[in-house]
């Protein structure tokens, strides 16, 4: 298991300008969206490619817009409540957010007189809609004592492999703040080697804080057209939006040996110290899609999509930095400035399909498969970058193909009420240090004529393990307990 590879909480390594960025992380990150949806949809597990006449479709598959026969409008903001366990540290998000809007307008197609009205292509509808794909928002908490290692180890294997870097860059602070030294190991003085300056076998408290926020977004533009009441076909394209922000700060608090004195003598004190990581990234993409629906019998649909890979141009701003006091003295700090960057992503395409199976008046039962084959995102180099060092390579070694499953059912109580309830896997991206994401979802529809209110509350739950440093197998490791718990009310009038 490549552990070097996984930091998740350093989503950009730069220790030194003569070291390098890693992005395959972000890579990832920015792949593992899901479609937009109404609240109605989201009660039934996302599962949602087959069922079609609902505004979904306009950022689900498009060919569900054929069932349109009246205009509609929607809005769904939502509530999110992120909250993040790491033994007996938690951490929690509260976050207020517009999570989709739709509006599809029905277009019926003009028949010759004497023409049979349910033969032939019927209609053509055009939908345009703005959904939340991606949520970042989330806040981590972790801690604990190490009796092994010390960041500091961390900076020295850094100083070693690259050496201390430019002044103002993260290891040349650690150096100067006497968080690692040069020990001589031979006779001549290039015989040496950078070393924590940690008491051997003394312990570390460790304590970490992450703040990430943002999220992805997607503006998409559909038609779906109805040929004879039997088959739909759709097409779509979405422009993208990425915005995120990560802060993170790690805090040591250990005992060091420091040379004071004339002639100088080695000297225990105690120390605190603190690494600080800080990441902006912003980015514009666009993908496109295509969708069929098949009823082969009035109570079934069958339903699939292709979605392109999304193209990204991406701006992406990181710094980093050390703050140490010794012997409760004066805290002295260096920050490294920002490093930026621009490159392109290109995202997986995605396979879908689902079937849905209605029961005359009292409801439908539906369910969907996706496959994503996260291996297959790629990284463009540039002169600034060269994509194909390590980020494409981990790529390729660290993440793997997915299935993301979705199934629920609405039953119609009466003309008025609805209920509704689903279950979802998303599947992880990961070949180790991570799990799929379980989701329960159960929500209510009302009807009042032209218009509707649709409430849905969903429960989202998996696992991940960080890595604070890199120190190969003897990475300290935390294992975050990840939940979500989602409100959204969707509110819709036909016209």
């Amino acid at each position: 298991m490549k552990i070097k590879y996984i930091l998740s909480v350093i989503a950009i390594v730069a220790f030194t300008q003569n070291t390098f960025a890693q992005y395959s992380q972000d890579a990832i990150r920015f792949s593992q969206t899901v479609n937009g949806s109404t609240s109605r949809i989201k009660a039934v597990g996302n599962a949602g490619t087959a069922v079609g006449g609902d505004l979904s479709n306009v950022s689900g598959n498009p060919a569900g817009l054929g069932f349109f026969t009246r205009s509609e409008v929607s809005i769904t903001p939502g509530y999110d409540n992120s909250k993040t366990k790491a033994g007996s540290y938690s951490a929690t998000r509260n976050t207020v957010n517009l999570n989709n809007a739709a509006l599809v307008i029905y277009n019926q197609l003009t028949k010759p007189r004497g023409a049979d009205k349910n033969k032939g292509w019927l209609s053509v509808n055009y939908g345009v809609a703005f959904s939340r794909t991606n949520n970042f928002d989330q806040n981590i908490h972790y801690g604990g004592t190490n009796n092994v290692n010390s960041i500091n180890d961390y900076y020295a294997s850094q100083a070693n492999q690259f050496g201390l870097g430019p002044e103002g860059s993260l290891i040349d602070g650690a150096y100067q703040q006497n968080l690692i030294d040069k020990y001589s190991t031979g006779p001549n003085p290039s015989d040496f080697e950078y070393r924590s300056n940690n008491i051997s076998g003394s312990p570390v408290a460790q304590e970490a804080f992450i703040n990430r926020r943002g999220g992805q977004s997607a503006v998409d533009f559909s038609l779906g057209a109805n040929y004879s009441n039997k088959l739909y076909l759709g097409f779509s394209l979405s422009f993208t939006d990425i915005n995120y922000d990560s802060f993170s700060t790690f805090y040591e608090d250990g005992s060091l040996s420091r040379l004071e004195g004339t002639p100088p003598l080695a000297t225990t004190r105690d120390y605190s110290s603190s690494y600080s990581q800080n990441q902006s990234t912003r980015g514009t993409g666009f993908s496109a899609k295509v969708g069929v629906i098949y009823k082969p019998v009035e109570a079934v649909r069958l339903g699939a999509t292709f979605t392109s890979p999304t193209f990204y141009n991406i701006d992406d701003t990181y710094n980093e930095g050390v703050a140490t006091s010794i012997n409760k003295e004066a805290v002295t700090s260096q920050n490294s400035g920002n490093y930026t960057l621009n490159y392109n992503l290109r995202t997986p395409l995605k396979l879908a399909g689902g079937a849905a199976v209605f029961i005359k008046n009292f409801g439908f039962i539906t369910g969907d498969v996706e496959y994503v084959d996260y291996s297959t995102a790629h990284l463009s180099s540039n002169p600034d970058y060269n994509a194909d060092r390590v980020d494409n390579p981990d790529i390729k070694g660290l993440y793997k193909s997915a299935i993301n499953a979705h199934v629920g059912a609405e039953a119609r109580i009466n003309s008025f009420f609805l209920l509704r309830g689903g279950y979802g896997i998303q599947g992880d991206a990961r070949k180790d240090n991570g799990s799929d994401i379980k989701t329960t979802s159960g929500g209510i529809g009302l009807r009042f004529g032209a218009y509707y209110v649709d409430a849905t509350y969903a429960h989202s739950t998996g696992t991940q393990t960080i890595f604070p440093y890199d120190l190969g197998n003897a990475s300290p490791a935390a294992m975050l307990k990840n939940s979500n718990n989602n409100a959204y009310l969707t509110l819709g009038y036909r016209f």
